[in-house]
């Protein structure tokens, strides 16, 4: 049986290439209603209180993909109320309606979807409570049904919220973090492979050969992966867009196991004894970060660079 990643992992920041630096703050700020938590030269970042949900790099000497090629799907970041979610909702329905693009109820949580200014997918969502999914067979049950959104805000959306969103405000008492990240690949085996068997996700739902949802400690997918636009997709070209997707794990001493896998499967990491960093089958790169606070790893645990 594989090593499994610890059961409270979480997703960390996603990290965005992007052309235009200043636009791209600016829907991630008042229309998502995220806060700058640092900016300096070319990278911006943002997120929640002291947590980064996504960090911007200024890019503008690369190119966008071209379609059919593997890479983000959707960053998706999770509120912890309705009525928080309903806040950020509003705001970007104010102050970017156009990149709205659906909503569904998907039975363990609510979502809306968007694509930013440069084409990236954004998902905000919030979560029902776990006791309320549904399980058979270890396989969480997930759906696509119909989520009207008007019906939503009139349900959920405060005043104080309206009064925050049309003020460029945050609400103070929601919180938002990334919940899970959906990326786009060549196939899905693949995906399983390298996800599952190797880095230690559990799959928790399928869709035939189109679609997996992976996750650890029950949660219903910190990652998902699918082919619906990238099938038979090869490695991605250094392009705009995705640039990282971050792991966090409780403890530093996780990181040294997690190298040595990777380089018992044959996988090149970049180790330097906080963070193990790799590429996936279509060079979507991920990063494995010990929380802040975590204890590092015992003496004598030398940090190094695994080979190809």
């Amino acid at each position: 049986m594989p090593e499994l990643l610890p059961a409270d992992s979480a997703m960390g920041a996603v990290t965005l290439r992007v052309a235009d630096l200043d636009a791209m703050t600016r829907y991630y700020r008042d229309a998502v209603t995220l806060t700058v938590l640092a900016a300096e030269g070319d990278r911006v970042i943002l997120g929640r209180g002291a947590t980064p949900a996504v960090i911007l790099e200024h890019a503008p000497e690369l190119r966008h993909a071209s379609p059919g090629e593997a890479g983000l799907f959707h960053t998706a970041i999770v509120f912890d109320t309705q009525e928080a979610l309903a806040a950020a909702v509003y705001s970007v329905a104010r102050r970017a309606p156009g990149t709205f693009t659906g909503s569904a109820d998907h039975l363990v949580s609510t979502a809306f979807y968007f694509t930013d200014p440069e084409g990236n997918g954004v998902e905000l969502y919030w979560d029902r409570d776990r006791s309320l999914w549904s399980w058979t067979h270890g396989q969480v049950e997930m759906a696509t049904l119909y989520l009207d959104p008007n019906r939503f805000l009139t349900e959920h959306l405060t005043e104080r919220g309206v009064a925050l969103a049309d003020a460029g405000g945050i609400d103070p008492f929601g919180d938002a973090t990334v919940g899970h990240v959906h990326l786009s690949v060549g196939d899905v085996e693949s995906a399983r492979a390298f996800y599952v068997d190797r880095l230690g996700f559990e799959t928790t739902a399928s869709l035939g050969g189109s679609a997996l949802f992976v996750s650890a400690g029950g949660y219903h997918h910190h990652m998902a992966m699918n082919t619906w636009n990238s099938r038979g997709a090869g490695p991605r070209r250094l392009a705009l867009g995705l640039g990282e997707v971050e792991i966090r794990v409780p403890s530093a001493d996780y990181l040294g196991e997690l190298s040595e896998r990777m380089r018992h499967y044959g996988v090149a990491a970049r180790d330097d004894g906080r963070s193990v960093t790799f590429d996936d089958p279509w060079a979507n790169a991920v990063r494995v970060v010990a929380e802040p606070g975590a204890p590092a790893p015992a003496a004598g645990a030398a940090a190094e660079t695994l080979p190809a």
